[in-house]
């Protein structure tokens, strides 16, 4: 008599799902980089010491120079979750920036008040977004890529295309240039920015409910979440966190420019979707956003110290061919596996 099969206990399955989820994935993805570009980008000089990739000072720097995107990933996070987008966090990073200055150096507002004020800012402009987003019932796409270029202009309106505000005190400059306990003053910031915004989205009722909204607004409406609310406060939200992320900046350059944050929203929203948020929203963690902005971190970061690319003087242009391509890739990752299983519906005989 044959034996019958005994079923897989559910513990076993649930690992093995943990263990091939899309986060874990990436994670071993994001190994696989960094042991790649640690052997490959790591070499030995004449006087023996080793330099490039490998060193404490280099990831170091990766965190350093991370912390910003890391952060517009973070805002961007909830707001794709509910099913929106927004494309003006970088523009307004470099408003937040120019401002922060204009507060302390033209106005000779104490710093923690120019703080103060430029979270304030980044409110007021993430409320904008928000309100015409829901209240006048605007596209997300439409009204943030407007905004993009309304705060550009006004950085560059403000400063002429040609100021830069310098000489902040060395107090303000520790939090972007300096390290406390062991690792970049700003990683700690970023931290903590981090675990709030998982909370908030994993373990409260209001961030939990953003991804009701993103899988089906209606449906939440009709079991009755204030949906126009709390879509907008996911836009102010990530005004608050590109003002913060515009003063971390500043604190790290030492400077505060028009063109500040230009081009960081692409690498914010290839962090968050390549994280396995889903850019049409519903579904999405913070722990892939981390591990997504660690590997666009290392994939920059790396590409700088190989040999090759060194030669050719090509590691920005290389890095963000690699960034638009990682894009699109997460992107088509996401909607195949839908399209392929329609395909075999309809096609069941050439499917088998």
């Amino acid at each position: 008599m044959a034996e019958i099969p005994k079923p897989k206990s559910s513990s076993a399955s649930v690992w093995k799902d943990r263990l091939l989820s899309h986060e874990m994935i990436l994670l071993y993805v994001l190994i696989a980089l960094w042991v790649f570009f640690y052997f490959a980008g790591t070499t030995v000089n004449r006087r023996g010491v080793v330099v490039g990739f490998g060193t404490l000072d280099r990831q170091f720097d990766i965190l350093r120079h991370s912390c910003e995107i890391g952060l517009l990933a973070l805002a961007l996070t909830p707001v794709i979750i509910t099913g929106g987008i927004d494309l003006s966090v970088g523009s307004l990073l470099g408003l937040s920036a120019i401002l922060f200055g204009s507060f302390w150096h033209d106005a000779g507002l104490p710093i923690p008040v120019a703080i103060a004020l430029t979270l304030g800012v980044g409110a007021v402009a993430g409320g904008l977004n928000g309100a015409l987003i829901t209240q006048l019932k605007l596209p997300p796409l439409i009204v943030t890529l407007g905004t993009y270029s309304l705060f550009r202009g006004l950085a560059e309106a403000i400063t002429r295309g040609s100021v830069t505000y310098t000489d902040f005190p060395a107090g303000f400059l520790f939090l972007g240039q300096e390290r406390l306990l062991g690792l970049p003053a700003q990683a700690w910031l970023f931290f903590a920015v981090a675990a709030a915004i998982w909370l908030l989205v994993h373990r409260t009722t209001f961030g939990r409910s953003f991804r009701a909204i993103g899988f089906a607004p209606e449906g939440a409406r009709y079991a009755g979440l204030p949906v126009d609310r709390r879509v907008a406060s996911a836009y102010v939200i990530a005004g608050v966190i590109a003002a913060l992320a515009a003063i971390i900046y500043t604190a790290r350059l030492g400077q505060a420019k028009a063109d500040a944050g230009t081009g960081y929203e692409l690498f914010a929203i290839t962090a968050v979707v390549l994280g396995g948020t889903s850019i049409f929203g519903g579904t999405g963690s913070i722990y892939g956003t981390l591990i997504g902005v660690a590997a666009i971190a290392v994939l920059k970061n790396g590409l700088a110290c190989l040999p090759a690319v060194m030669r050719m003087n090509a590691a920005e242009e290389i890095s963000g061919l690699l960034t638009g391509a990682l894009l699109l890739l997460a992107l088509t990752a996401g909607v195949l596996p839908r399209h392929w299983a329609q395909w075999r519906a309809r096609h069941p005989a050439r499917a088998g």
